[in-house]
């Protein structure tokens, strides 16, 4: 693969239009982690929850444009679905879409 310079500028291509994406699902990842050692988790709940967290925040980051925010914004939510988990996440959203179902 070394050898093929262009399957490599196009990694680099994909990566530089991918990244705002990768970064905050790496972001999530990474803060989930963090936070459920920080509260004395286990392993198994580490190994569960962060990776939630981080398909969680790819998931939210490729909704954005949805609602019109830049997808430069991506990280952020990112950083944000990490602190809260995935049950603050789930709480969350639970939330926002009971309040706008009751609006009339």
């Amino acid at each position: 693969m070394p050898e093929r310079p262009d399957t490599w500028a196009w990694f680099a291509t994909w990566l530089e239009q991918h990244w705002p994406t990768l970064y905050a699902g790496a972001l999530a990842l990474f803060i989930a982690a963090l936070r459920v050692m920080y509260g004395g988790g286990t392993l198994r709940r580490v190994l569960i929850e962060a990776p939630l967290c981080g398909a969680l925040a790819l998931t939210a980051s490729h909704g954005l444009a949805l609602i019109g925010v830049p997808l430069t914004t991506a990280p952020f939510f990112g950083g944000v679905i990490g602190l809260l988990g995935v049950e603050g996440t789930r709480a969350a959203a639970k939330k926002l879409f009971i309040h706008k179902a009751e609006q009339p």
